[in-house]
């Protein structure tokens, strides 16, 4: 049976890696961000998945510049607000802690496996994100972060309430495409989880939908993951990417 309750999208403007090279309107600085999350609300998007970056276009985990662009954010109304501790190659475990700290963002995803390669700073990392009430959306990739993020809430390093995942299927670098089938052997893992999905490639669309079918909270589209529509032309801007997502939703859970 389909799930008939709507997902939320939530929509990922730019992500870590990518540049003007890549789309000539994939937003960077805070006013280009902010225009897109305008255009992204008014297509349909309920969330927004933000990165930062610096003045050189580089990945940036500064709380600073999340504040201004958070500022920038401000004037779209009705859009939830998601800042990411992504290490994209720049950062460690303790750099991503001191973000949190330094920031106290309402939301925040976090990547086990990134937190996991110093694992002793899980523990006062969850914590710090219980005590200044983050939410914390943790982002996995296999089942075998599946399996990382239940021994730490076995363990109760993840609060019972910490029960958020956004499964990615595929992967940016090394470059892979994620395929709806991929869901099919996740999902067992995530008993007692509210779960989201993004994926790469250009099965994306049909992984979304499959995750809606299957109950997800967030379906998570945009630049940070692809470029191109289904029929394999490159989408004009986020919000096209956003209005698609939105008009098949409702003819598939109608």
């Amino acid at each position: 049976m389909l799930n008939m309750t709507r997902p939320r999208i939530m929509v990922a403007p730019n992500g870590a890696r990518r540049g003007k090279s890549d789309h000539p309107i994939l937003p960077l600085t805070p006013d280009e961000i902010a225009h897109a999350a305008r255009t992204c609300r008014a297509a349909g998007a309920d969330a927004l998945h933000l990165h930062v970056r610096d003045a050189a276009g580089r990945h940036s985990l500064d709380a600073g510049l999340y504040r201004e662009t958070l500022v920038a954010l401000q004037e779209v109304e009705g859009l939830e607000l998601q800042v990411t501790t992504e290490a994209a190659g720049r950062y460690d475990p303790p750099e991503q802690f001191a973000c949190l700290q330094d920031l106290a963002p309402s939301w925040a995803s976090v990547s086990v496996r990134e937190i996991n390669r110093n694992s002793e700073i899980a523990e006062p990392l969850y914590t710090l994100c219980a005590e200044q009430s983050t939410r914390v959306q943790h982002i996995v990739y296999d089942a075998q972060d599946l399996a990382l993020l239940r021994s730490w809430r076995d363990a109760g390093i993840v609060r019972p309430e910490q029960d958020e995942v956004i499964c990615v299927l595929g992967a940016y670098s090394p470059a892979r495409h994620g395929h709806p089938d991929e869901l099919a052997a996740l999902l067992p893992e995530m008993t007692g989880l509210r779960f989201s999905l993004c994926a790469f490639g250009p099965q994306e669309q049909n992984c979304l939908i499959a995750a809606a079918q299957a109950g997800a909270a967030y379906l998570r589209v945009g630049f940070e993951n692809n470029l191109h529509a289904p029929d394999g032309s490159e989408w004009p801007d986020n919000a096209a990417a956003v209005a698609a997502l939105k008009a098949e939703l409702e003819r598939v859970l109608s």
